[in-house]
């Protein structure tokens, strides 16, 4: 996502949940570090919805001379 973007409602993204004995994990595996959990399934859908905007509003923030690479490792 380009540095500079905003929430935007029409945008979707995917999400994985993970069901537990104390609830559910949930991540937006498009925005790397961006996760919740809830009690319920549909309270982690919408707390991942607050984490989303308040990952991208935190996102906006960043200084636009932010380098970053995406690198891949053997393991």
């Amino acid at each position: 996502m380009e540095n500079g973007s905003c929430y935007n409602p029409a945008m979707e993204y995917s999400i994985v949940l993970i069901k537990s004995d104390e609830g559910y994990a949930v991540q937006c595996p498009e925005l790397p570090g961006c996760w919740s959990q809830g009690t319920t399934e549909a309270e982690a859908v919408e707390n991942i919805k607050i984490a989303i905007r308040e990952y991208l509003e935190t996102e906006k923030e960043l200084p636009i001379s932010v380098e970053t690479r995406t690198l891949k490792i053997a393991v």
